[in-house]
Formats: structure tokens, sequence, C-alpha cells
């Protein structure tokens, strides 16, 4: 990734923090649960028109982990929010992958007046806490937590939950295989068990009081981001539009490209012409 972060201490903790710096319309654009700004390159329109501001957020990407506990979606929404006050953005699209879409969906409502818009790319949860679709998270997360890495990977990829993932959604498998390898694994699974049973604090209620335009991006062949779940948001959501796209797991730089075409395309219709300051 080209932009160079600057350091936003949140506690005693040090979360990077990537900015573009400049666009009329700002959008602050989270990644999904074990991914980084860069993640959020791949799916996002950089535009000189656009401002994208992203958080690493805490043990994610290059950010500390820190000492506060517990790890929850309305912590790094609280995170990405005080990165938005230090930017001196005032009104902001909010928008994310997987996890990055529970915390975009978080400061929607719990903060009507920042947020302008909404992008959801591959939503994992609808409105419920611990949704059976992230349990595969919990279950890699107990597992690194309670044996030596190479015993708790070796256990994981002979699992049931392999064998079924392998045949429908290798894909999902590659990311949840990658989280044992991770440098950091073990505080890593703590916030991988912490946020898979959380959710974002937010009601079907609340979601359909919405009034800004939104835009809801789903596809297939995912089991950690089921394509009915995004449906589900966007009738829940009054002005949300759905698009499908070509799944990851098919050809990814189609699914990319696809991706930044519907947000720059949702941005455009709903933003070019507006001062969202």
């Amino acid at each position: 990734m080209a932009l160079a972060p600057t350091i936003m201490l949140r506690d005693d903790a040090a979360l990077h923090v990537f900015d573009t710096g400049q666009g009329r319309t700002p959008v602050v654009f989270q990644h999904g649960l074990g991914g980084d700004a860069g993640q959020v390159a791949q799916n996002f329109p950089d535009n000189p028109s656009r401002r994208r501001l992203t958080v690493e957020c805490r043990a994610q990407g290059a950010s500390d982990a820190g000492r506060k506990r517990p790890f929850s979606i309305a912590m790094f929404a609280d995170d990405v929010l005080a990165a938005a006050d230090a930017a001196g953005l005032d009104r902001f699209v909010a928008a994310g992958i997987s996890m990055g879409a529970a915390i975009a969906l978080h400061l929607a409502v719990r903060h009507p007046h920042r947020v302008c818009g909404l992008v959801l790319v591959r939503p994992a949860w609808t409105f419920d806490a611990g949704p059976q679709n992230m349990r595969p998270y919990v279950e890699a997360a107990d597992l690194i937590l309670s044996r030596p890495l190479s015993e708790a990977r070796e256990a994981f990829a002979s699992s049931a939950t392999s064998t079924f993932f392998r045949s429908q959604a290798p894909d999902n498998l590659a990311s949840l295989l990658g989280f044992f390898e991770r440098a950091n694994a073990a505080v890593f699974a703590e916030v991988m068990r912490a946020i898979a049973n959380d959710g974002p604090g937010v009601t079907r209620a609340e979601a359909a009081g919405l009034t800004i335009p939104a835009l809801i991006v789903g596809c297939g062949i995912d089991l950690v981001h089921p394509l009915e779940i995004a449906r589900e948001l966007a009738t829940a959501i009054p002005r949300a539009v759905f698009t499908e796209v070509t799944p990851k797991a098919t050809d990814k730089d189609r699914h990319f490209a696809e991706i930044r075409a519907a947000i720059g395309g949702f941005l455009d219709r709903n933003f070019n012409n507006q001062d969202q300051s």
C-alpha cells in the first residue's frame, strides 16, 4: 500500500491509521477480521475526489493489541470514530468488509449525525451476536489458546469444519488456516474469539430507522459471509441497494474489480456533487 500510516494512541495501544488526506467525499473504510489496510485498498476505488481513512484495528495489521479488554466491535468503532475526529471528519461515509461492515453499521446507528452513507461489503452479521457462520472462528481461536500452535493447526485442518469448508468454501478455509501462521497468533485468537461471539449492537428496528443511502455487496461460495445475510440487510435498511458480485473463490481479480466498480458508482451517484464537511 502506498500510503504511510500515522500512529494514534488509544489507551496503551498504538494504532496505525491510513488517510489519503484529500478528496471532498470522506469515506472511513474498515477491514475484516484479521485484515489490514491493504485489504481495504483491494476493495476501494481510490480517486482524487475521495478521501479514504482506515484504522488497523487492535492486534490486526501493524496495530498493537493494548491491555484493554474485552475486545468488541463497539471498542473498534470507538477507535475508528476517534481517528475520524483527529482527522477532522465531521461527516463521512461509513464502510467496511465483514467485521468492518459490522463496525460501519454500528457507527451509522449509534452516531447518525456523523455518518452520511453506508457501504457494507460481504457482511458477516445481521443483528444477532455470535451468529452460526462465525463459529469456525471461535473453534480456531479455542484451539490456538489451548494447544501448541502446530498441534492446534493440525487439529483444525483435520476437523469436520475444515473438511466441509474445503469442499464448499476453499477461500474461507485458506483465511482460517492463515490465522495459525500469524506472528501474534495467541493475542489475535483473543480478538477472534471475542469478535466472533459479538455483534454490531444494532437492532433490526434501528437499522430500519436509517435514512441514509446504503450499498450492500454480497457474493456466493462464502460460508462466513453468506449471501442471505447481505440480502437481509439490504431488505432491512430502507434506502439500501443490493449488488451481487463474482465470488472471490471463483475469480479474485473480477471479484475485487466488481466491488470497486459498485462502490465507485454508489459514491458518484450519491455524493459526487455534495460537500460532506
